[in-house]
């Protein structure tokens, strides 16, 4: 099968060089520098973006976001407690760092919606992402008819609500059948509801 450019963009994103004068470093470097939720004129991994839905049109922006990294942070004990159940290492968020990210970036951006994100580095503190978010009130995006659901009621904050597919992951729907059966709707619907 013959293959196209995008083909070979994500063939090298597979497994950046992250050598000290590689070109991704460098952009690390420089992204620590700058403020968050930095808006950016043109996607960095073309690929994964257009395979999100990314469109080189009006009504798109994309932003670069970054997160803190690790797992959280917990202040050590200092009495009162057995330290083999203190609870202070392996404590991680119900959310993944992606999600957090995609939250992050539409409460900074209110009058957009979050379509989707991708991972395009990281460095010893922080993890980025870039964020595509489109504006659901847009002419553009409203004559769209591959997009435009975007600009119903029911897809008002579909971030906050994990409807992006970062959100739809850390929920357990990328999963069907024998091991999911309790996690359609939401976990919370199926709760109480026995067999």
């Amino acid at each position: 099968m013959v293959k196209n450019m995008y083909d070979y963009v994500g063939e090298q994103w597979k497994k950046p060089d992250t050598s000290f004068k590689s070109p991704q470093q460098q952009r690390v470097i420089q992204w620590r520098k700058e403020e968050n939720y930095t808006r950016v004129e043109k996607p960095l991994r073309i690929d994964r973006a257009r395979s999100l839905g990314y469109k080189a049109k009006q009504g798109y922006i994309v932003v670069r976001a970054h997160v803190r990294r690790g797992s959280m942070r917990k202040p050590t004990i200092r009495a009162g407690r057995k330290p083999s159940a203190k609870g202070i290492s392996k404590i991680t968020a119900g959310k993944s760092i992606q999600r957090i990210a995609e939250e992050r970036t539409a409460k900074r951006f209110p009058n957009m919606e979050v379509l989707n994100s991708y991972w395009v580095g990281d460095d010893g503190k922080h993890h980025y992402y870039e964020v595509i978010l489109v504006d659901p009130v847009h002419p553009a995006i409203l004559k769209d008819p591959k997009i435009n659901w975007i600009s119903n009621a029911s897809n008002t904050r579909r971030v906050l609500r994990g409807k992006t597919s970062a959100g739809q992951k850390g929920r357990g729907l990328m999963y069907k059948g024998r091991g999911a059966e309790k996690v359609r709707p939401s976990i919370r619907a199926k709760m109480g509801r026995g067999k």
